[in-house]
């Protein structure tokens, strides 16, 4: 698995333990889902201001958001790793909903990107089947990595 991370913006710090958390955490996102550990994958932290411009243009939604998932797996056997997808983090809204629901930043970023990964994996919550399908899946991997609303367990 090759993660590439982009962090694009200086509001909120991100730091190396986190980075190694969270390339755990789309690791068993792939296991969960029987999938290889073959892919490519995106991560970017931007601001607030970018992300609601990214918003805005692919989804035509004028204000800022947590996370944006953008799916691109490509089965071209001429690439021996597939790219899987990006994920767009905004650093920002992750602190700001990190101190609203009164959990670690850690446990926000770690939850985004479960949550956009199984967007990268074809999961959606329109429908209430899909919706509960979902969080049961976002939870699973929580509990596999020990995260927790009040920190990481270990």
């Amino acid at each position: 698995m090759e993660l590439y991370i982009d962090n694009r913006q200086d509001k909120v710090k991100i730091d190396n333990n986190i980075y190694e958390i969270l390339e755990e955490v789309i690791k068993e996102c792939l296991l969960l889902e029987g999938k290889s550990l073959n892919y490519e994958i995106s991560l970017s932290f931007v601001d607030n201001k970018e992300i609601k411009e990214l918003n805005k243009e692919y989804r035509n939604i004028d204000k800022e958001t947590d996370v944006l998932s953008f799916p691109m797996e490509e089965e071209n056997f001429l690439v021996p790793m597939p790219l899987l997808g990006d994920i767009i983090i905004s650093a920002e809204k992750a602190l700001e909903q990190s101190i609203e629901y009164g959990h670690s930043l850690l446990r926000e970023i770690s939850y985004l990107t479960v949550h956009s990964m199984f967007h990268l994996l074809g999961y959606d919550h329109m429908e209430e089947d899909e919706k509960k399908l979902m969080r049961y899946k976002e939870k699973e991997v929580m509990k596999r990595v020990k995260i927790f609303k009040d920190g990481r367990g270990d």
